[in-house]
């Protein structure tokens, strides 16, 4: 054989054009998880693309392969959040369950993702950050949650799921509570992000929940504020039995915030 000529089975150096898009997708990711991150951890202003490629471990010219600006980079972070999300309501919208199931579902997946860099990046950046035609991009993607929201109530209510209510109103308090999610939550604390999404889709949702879950304790509640009846006897006994009542009432009063407590 030719020693001129390689043998026929060698590796190109080059790498197929599937490999080569891949490997550019990844470090184009690999850029927007060390942007994001930087972003939360500093600020967008603070935060520069120095700050990026040296987290990197790259050269600042390197990531205009990928990026125009750190302006496109934070618009990439609020489109994968926003992804995310779309994909929340459209698993929810073609699963099966009531209003009310639709909402609580809605709401573990955007409490949860809002415990995540991207999900956070939906509420803590500033629309005003962005290009104009960026910021209109985004400022859709919001009323269409605002709308899956307010939807699955207004479907609660039509299925008796959900108690009669103002879904607007309703929709603004949820959101803007699981919205809230993304300014305080850490990762490593007490409660895992999946904890934190359950326990505010039951406290978000009960109040307009039709549910007897609740309504087996109010009675009992009720009684025990109500004062101790006045039985007819002898006027002997009556002087006995006011101090008896004077310590049932206290009792009673004790007793329904004990249960008041149980019930919030």
């Amino acid at each position: 054989m030719d020693a001129r000529f390689p043998p026929s089975n060698t590796e190109s150096p080059w790498l197929p054009f599937e490999s080569r898009r891949r490997a550019r997708d990844e470090k184009r990711e690999a850029v927007l998880r060390a942007a994001v991150q930087l972003f939360l951890e500093q600020g967008y202003h603070r935060a520069t693309l120095n700050d990026v490629a040296k987290r990197l471990n790259i050269t600042k010219p390197a990531l205009y392969n990928y990026f125009r600006g750190k302006d496109e980079i934070l618009f990439e972070c609020w489109s994968i959040g926003h992804e995310l999300v779309d994909e929340c309501i459209a698993e929810t919208s073609a699963g099966a369950g009531s209003g009310l199931d639709k909402l609580r579902k809605l709401t573990i997946r955007y409490a949860e993702l809002m415990t995540t860099d991207y999900g956070k990046s939906l509420v803590r950046f500033d629309l005003r950050d962005l290009s104009e035609h960026n910021r209109k991009t985004v400022q859709t993607a919001k009323r269409r949650i605002d709308r899956a929201f307010r939807d699955y109530i207004a479907a609660g209510i039509a299925d008796g799921s959900v108690k009669p209510c103002d879904p607007k109103l309703a929709a603004f308090a949820i959101a803007g509570s699981l919205n809230w999610i993304g300014h305080w939550f850490q990762p490593g604390g007490e409660l895992t992000g999946r904890a934190v999404a359950e326990e505010f889709a039951i406290r978000l949702t009960d109040g307009i929940a039709k549910t007897t879950t609740r309504k087996a304790a109010v009675p009992a509640a009720e009684k025990a504020d109500k004062p101790p009846r006045k039985r007819n006897v002898g006027n002997a006994s009556r002087e006995d039995g006011s101090e008896h009542h004077t310590r049932a009432a206290a009792g009673a009063a004790s007793q329904s915030k004990r249960a008041r407590g149980r019930l919030r």
